[in-house]
């Protein structure tokens, strides 16, 4: 195989723990403990190991699986000093990493494993490395539970190779007893016709044509089918090129492992949205509690007696009514929980303050604003200056209107003296209201910002920020489940 696998999905499954975790009681408990118990199955099927490719011979006695085995292996046992493998007791040949764990599993007797790749045969079959080579007790030997090996065997197999001979392939025990009862897995198995060495050439292709049919009588005529000698060397390469391209692919283990971890996944996924909903801006909520205690209308009625000449006495911001402000809340409430599932919605209800601690909080906020002064003093002096001014002017220009009728040269100078007066008179008044309205507007604006930062203080504190931690969470759970 490319890589392995086993620490990626071990990973993987502990993303999902994680995940299953920090969701906590936002999940369903049937489905947590569930997707907590499949996940510890899958580390089951890891522990086996699962960057290993599994390789069955499977045969009738007689066939010439075990020296189909020894000619795959290119090793004698005997050599290695390792008892001839029977037909009553499985035996296995690894290359690369051990398997003692899967090998356990298959209950592979210790004496019966052989380590391919050793200080003695170095690394001369790289080429195999992570292959499992199984030599299975014959087919028809009912006394051996071959049976039941196999069937223990199907969840791991990555490959059967069915060992026939020239005389008994199309034995029913093997064609009624096996290959017709897995059908489901035809892309794993192969046809391996041993013995070929005893026939003639026309006698070879007779038996490939014939295993053929039998196999499409069966319903897996897509099943590859060889012809190889043991004894002589013939086809084995062949049989190799094969195991070798189903190294390149991932171990059924893997797959199922990943499509196991998929499973989880995806009934996980069900208990959450498929995004975060959007929190509305700390001031939108704000400004509509303001709007709710009337805020706009008292900061017009701020601008309204700044720019008023006389005085005018304001009234303070009412408090708001509490259906309302519980109303605003609701509405806040809609829009950051939309699209979450019921147990993540409550968590965010649960997690924010309650209607009455909202209500009594923005109401202190609201309430807690000083009101700017109503009257703008500069300005008011500035007004009663140029109110002085004019008098004077104006008087002056009646002086010197009166003098001048007395034909008395002073008037003139006395008039014009006037007409500067009242003209600066009337310049500080005009520029005087124009002051008090800047002033009027600059105020509500402030009274108004003043009021909206306060109670966003209120609406981040109370609302946005327990739900943005609960929000966070889905976010990152979302994010370990989908494994994105």
């Amino acid at each position: 195989m490319s890589h392995e696998v086993g620490p990626e999905l071990r990973a993987r499954v502990e993303q999902i723990r994680e995940a299953l975790d920090r969701g906590a009681d936002r999940f369903e408990p049937a489905v947590a403990d569930r997707a907590r118990a499949d996940l510890d199955r899958v580390l089951e099927r890891l522990d086996l190991g699962v960057d290993h490719s599994v390789v069955a011979l499977v045969g009738g006695t007689g066939s010439g699986k075990s020296s189909t085995f020894n000619a795959l292996t290119t090793l004698q046992f005997a050599d290695v000093g390792v008892i001839r493998p029977t037909t009553s007791q499985a035996t296995a040949c690894v290359w690369g990493p051990q398997a003692e764990k899967l090998l356990d599993f298959l209950q592979v007797a210790k004496e019966r494993r052989i380590l391919r790749e050793s200080a003695l045969t170095g690394s001369d079959e790289a080429d195999l490395h992570g292959l499992v080579l199984l030599d299975l007790p014959d087919h028809d030997s009912v006394a051996t539970g071959h049976a039941e090996l196999v069937n223990r065997l199907l969840p791991l197999i990555d490959l059967l190779i069915w060992v026939v001979d020239p005389q008994k392939y199309a034995d029913n025990a093997l064609h009624e007893g096996y290959l017709r009862e897995l059908q489901d897995r035809h892309e794993a198995m192969l046809v391996v016709v041993n013995q070929v060495d005893t026939l003639t050439d026309a006698g070879k292709e007779a038996v490939r044509v014939d295993v053929g049919r039998l196999l499409a009588e069966d319903g897996i005529g897509d099943v590859p089918v060889m012809l190889a000698s043991a004894r002589t060397g013939d086809g084995i390469a062949a049989v190799r090129d094969h195991l070798r391209s189903v190294l390149r692919t991932e171990s059924i283990a893997a797959r199922t492992a990943r499509d196991e971890i998929a499973a989880i996944a995806r009934r996980i996924g069900e208990g959450l949205g498929e995004s975060e909903p959007a929190i509305p801006a700390p001031t939108e909520t704000a400004d509509s509690l303001a709007e709710a205690a009337g805020v706009p209308a008292v900061a017009q009625a701020i601008e309204t007696a700044v720019v008023s000449p006389t005085p005018v006495v304001l009234s303070s911001v009412q408090r708001p009514a509490r259906s309302r402000i519980d109303a605003i809340r609701e509405s806040w409430l809609a829009t950051t929980t939309a699209g979450l599932p019921a147990r993540w919605r409550a968590a965010v209800v649960s997690s924010v303050a309650s209607a009455g601690d909202f209500f009594e909080h923005a109401s202190a906020a609201l309430e807690g604003v000083p009101q700017p002064s109503s009257r703008d003093q500069s300005a008011a002096r500035q007004r009663l200056l140029g109110l002085i001014a004019l008098i004077v002017g104006i008087v002056a220009v009646v002086v010197g209107a009166i003098l001048l009728t007395q034909s008395t040269g002073l008037g003139i100078g006395v008039a014009a003296g006037g007409v500067l007066v009242t003209i600066v008179g009337l310049v500080l008044v005009l520029a005087a209201r124009s002051r008090r309205r800047r002033t009027a507007a600059e105020r509500a604006e402030r009274y108004r910002r003043d009021v909206t930062d306060a109670v966003a203080r209120v609406v981040k504190n109370d609302l946005d920020e327990p739900a943005t931690a609960i929000l966070a969470d889905h976010q990152s759970v979302r994010s370990s489940v989908s494994g994105s």
